[in-house]
């Protein structure tokens, strides 16, 4: 859980600070980690005003800066100008990232003397008071911030699964239509009515308003609408759909385009869209023999549309369709080239497809997925009793969902009767994998009341439980007991050693509670550290036995990495309903008890008891304007874009770009990216302005791809700081769902250095990136160490030559003997080269006679702004 901004409620912390305030008698201000103010002071104008005087802004700031970069300090104090006045930051963390920082203020009434005037009504507390006070503050902030993690991570959980079954009914929904136009591929009807029927079809499946197919007209330099579908039939244009000139169709060029309601479009695709009344569209090209002979289009012009990647692959299998159809009937009918057709559909369908003759029991086709998903039946031979077995009937068409035992998975079953090639009549089944659904639909069962660590009940069931318990004590005038404990020190074994040895000590401990007799089935963590125990009221006189059970527990050593570890315990206790009615009560109260155990030694128990230079000025300057930059949205930042040519092409093509971030401050002018950048990365900057290059360099490729270019792909630079991110992979996931670009046209570059030096984290990192279909260069390659041991290893998709070894090509033998082998070296290993710095005619052709496809220098262009590189590459 990384996304800071939803853990911080500001409402909250306004909430718990006012009222923190007035019963602990001191002055709060909350500040996030960015120095932003979260919370307004607390106090009257005339109160905020005298402690400005006595508190320098420039002070608490800096204590915001030493919490940001100490690691094991919570709480650090800073000495004032005045003897009277006690400033201290309290920071809140969450999985070790810092959340916000507390600025504490107070003025301890020992130290005041008569030559002090407060203003009226000012707050004073006592130097003990203060210290516990500023105590008490860190345990409540950090209890709140993980009780909001808790509840978002149950939160997204619900979500993920409702987005899960609504991928499941989409996938369902797809697969019957895409067996009903499957079932037209052998219809006697005429080309245009099959593509009539199937146009109708998918455009009822996407639910738009319209499609039709058109058909060039040889030598005329016109088309004709052959077929259509509208959703109103009165609206339909068949009629007046001939002979159109092929100039007023901006698509018609043999190119794919997918044009959704929010896309950026040249003024010939705007016009027709306003002419034609069209919000959103896509037109794929049907070829025959390598020649354009039609356009398949579907569009809706009812409301907006924002085609994802599921529709467009849609479109695109019945597109294939109506092409192999037409393929087909060219053919003759032929048996052959009726069933190379229709394997190539079924094996890009996506589903498990098997076709079988009931009569014999013959299974005539099985594509690759069906494979996959029975691979043990097939294996085994269990696949006839699967496919034979009691349930199955001679309805002509049925649905179920069944449970494999064989391959323990869930799979959603549809059978239709189809005509095969040789005419016989065969069953055709198509199966989807909704193992993943079931599993999340148990998970959110345990996730709604289950710790996922440990497999305690969650603070969520905890609360649930003790509101149950608290009411039918009270129903029976008897007495239950809460026990709220805390590991003492646990945190010091977290840094010795290591966060996983942690957990498996809250593991221990979670399972040694479970064992004790009588709270079997109320135990509880709360999160972090921390444990509840529930003792009803028919286990209450054995309250101290149950204690001293507890403790007992802590007195042993654990055995952790090869030694013994001791980890004491300390427990605050309630009864209920004497000292609380209600959950939120006595919680607060066991919490409190908790908290006077551990300020008295700790590793005890406690009963609640009413408690309650000119380039240091240059790195100064670039340092604010970079802040104030990034904190505007990165608008002063602007991607620049060096095209990369495919020379083994006809006429040398550019195949997509490398996006290159440049600033343009307000307050300093144009800054050199080698001064930016470096100091970006040490900021810990490098993140939001790599985030935004990333995302808008995503978006223009994906426009590129719309408007006839989809082979152009995107290369986008990570830092090193980014990639070290543990969100890292999430945050390339998000790019790619927001802009819709297709993974394979976005390409991540790495420098060799960064991977050389942790290579087991960067292969771990970097092939998760790869699963997302993203591709991976390495960048700067021969200018790091121990390369050739390594780069098989790593999980690449593009070598990047770096520029030092093209400057001396035709000159220096070094260098010609290098780039030949680090080419011969990717063909080996199955990946692309990309050679950076090409400046000369004689440089690009040595680099072309050694097979290099990808060419990248200032012979072809700099890096040049967007409105320049589309002019001159988007044609």
């Amino acid at each position: 859980m990384n996304d800071d901004t939803n853990l911080i409620d500001i409402s909250m912390l306004q909430q718990l600070q006012d009222q923190f305030c007035c019963a602990d008698h001191l002055y709060l201000m909350c500040v996030d980690k960015n120095k932003g103010v979260v919370t307004k002071p607390f106090g009257t104008e005339e109160q905020v005003g005298f402690l400005r005087t006595q508190v320098d802004k420039h002070a608490y700031m800096e204590l915001v800066d030493q919490m940001q970069h100490d690691r094991m300090e919570t709480v650090v104090e800073r000495e004032t100008a005045q003897d009277f006045m006690k400033l201290c930051a309290v920071s809140t963390k969450v999985e070790d990232q810092l959340q916000v920082v507390w600025i504490v203020m107070g003025i301890i009434k020992e130290r005041l003397t008569p030559e002090v005037h407060l203003p009226e009504g000012m707050l004073i507390t006592t130097e003990e008071q203060f210290y516990a006070s500023v105590e008490f503050l860190s345990l409540l902030s950090g209890q709140l911030f993980e009780s909001r993690r808790n509840q978002m991570i149950a939160q997204k959980a619900v979500e993920k699964s409702s987005v899960s079954e609504l991928a499941m009914e989409y996938q369902l929904h797809r697969s019957r239509a895409m067996t009903e136009i499957l079932q037209m591929m052998d219809s006697d009807n005429s080309f245009e009515k099959v593509a009539e029927d199937i146009l109708r079809e998918a455009c009822e499946s996407l639910e738009i308003s319209g499609g039709c197919l058109l058909r060039e007209n040889t030598g005329e330099n016109t088309a004709d609408m052959i077929c259509e579908y509208t959703k109103e039939p009165d609206k339909s244009i068949l009629a007046e759909g001939q002979h159109i000139p092929i100039g007023a169709l901006p698509f018609y060029n043999g190119k794919t385009y997918m044009i959704s309601s929010d896309s950026i479009m040249p003024e010939p695709f705007a016009h027709l869209f306003k002419t034609c009344h069209i919000s959103a569209g896509i037109f794929e090209p049907i070829e025959i023999q390598n020649r354009t002979a039609m356009y398949f289009c579907v569009y809706d012009n009812e409301k907006t549309r924002i085609w994802e990647n599921r529709d467009i692959k849609f479109v695109s299998d019945v597109r294939r369709v109506v092409q192999s159809i037409m393929l087909k009937r060219i053919a003759k009918n032929s048996l052959a080239s009726s069933y190379t057709s229709l394997e190539a559909i079924l094996e890009n369908t996506g589903c498990g497809i098997y076709v079988v003759d009931y009569h014999t029991h013959a299974i005539l086709y099985m594509n690759h997925k069906f494979k996959e998903l029975f691979s043990r039946s097939i294996a085994g031979n269990h696949l006839e009793k699967m496919l034979f077995s009691d349930r199955e009937t001679k309805r002509s068409q049925y649905y179920e969902e069944i449970y494999s035992v064989v391959e323990e998975r869930w799979l959603d079953v549809h059978k239709t009767e189809i005509d095969w090639v040789d005419g016989r009549k065969v069953a055709m089944c198509t199966l989807y994998d909704i193992t993943e659904k079931k599993i999340y639909q148990k998970e959110i069962e345990n996730q709604a009341n289950n710790d996922f660590l440990t497999g305690l009940f969650n603070r969520m069931r905890c609360e649930q439980d003790l509101g149950q318990f608290i009411r039918k004590t009270r129903e029976k005038d008897a007495t239950g007991a809460l026990l709220y404990m805390g590991l003492d020190d646990f945190k010091h074994i977290n840094d010795g050693l290591g966060h996983q040895y942690g957990d498996i000590l809250l593991k221990a401990i979670s399972h040694s509670l479970r064992r004790i007799d009588g709270i079997e089935n109320t135990c509880y963590r709360m999160g972090g550290d921390e444990f509840v125990v529930i003792i009803p009221d028919s286990v209450y006189p054995e309250l101290e036995r149950i204690v001293r059970d507890v403790t007992s527990i802590f007195k042993k050593p654990w055995f952790l990495k090869g030694e013994d570890y001791y980890c004491t315990i300390s427990m605050g206790i309630v009864y209920f309903p004497k000292d609380g009615e209600t959950v939120e009560e006595l919680v607060r109260k066991a919490d409190i008890a908790l908290l006077s155990a551990k300020r008295r030694g700790k590793n005890r128990v406690e009963y609640y008891d009413g408690m309650d230079a000119s380039s240091s000025y240059r790195r100064l300057d670039l340092e604010k304007n970079m802040r104030t930059a990034a904190m505007n949205a990165c608008t002063e930042f602007e991607v620049f874009y060096q095209p990369i040519i495919d020379v083994c092409q006809p006429g040398e093509p550019c195949c997509g770009a490398e996006a290159l971030i440049r600033w343009n401050s307000s307050a300093l002018g144009f800054v050199n990216p080698a001064d930016f950048i470096p100091l970006a990365e040490y900021l810990g900057l490098i993140n939001p302005i790599g985030e935004y290059v990333m995302k808008n360099a995503a978006l223009r490729c994906k426009y590129w791809n719309d408007m006839g270019h989809p082979e152009y792909h995107v290369n986008v630079n990570l830092s090193v700081v980014q990639l070290l991110q543990n969100d890292i992979v999430k945050k390339v996931a998000k790019v790619l769902e927001e802009t819709r670009i297709i993974p394979q046209n976005l390409t991540l570059e790495v420098t060799e250095s960064l991977a050389i030096n942790d290579m087991v984290r960067m292969k771990k990192i970097l092939s998760e990136i790869r699963n997302l279909g993203v591709r991976v260069a390495l960048d700067d390659f021969g200018t790091g160490y121990s390369s050739l041991n390594h780069i098989r290893e790593m999980p690449l998709d593009v070598i990047k030559i770096d520029r030092c070894f093209i400057e001396h090509l035709g000159e220096d033998d070094f260098s010609n003997a290098f780039v030949r082998m680090v080419s011969e070296l990717a063909n080996a290993i199955n990946v692309h080269v990309c050679v950076e710095g090409v400046e000369t005619k004689q440089q690009r052709d040595i680099v072309k006679q050694m097979g290099i496809r990808m060419i990248q220098g200032f012979f072809y262009g700099k890096p040049m702004k967007i409105e320049e590189f589309e002019k001159k590459y988007l044609i």
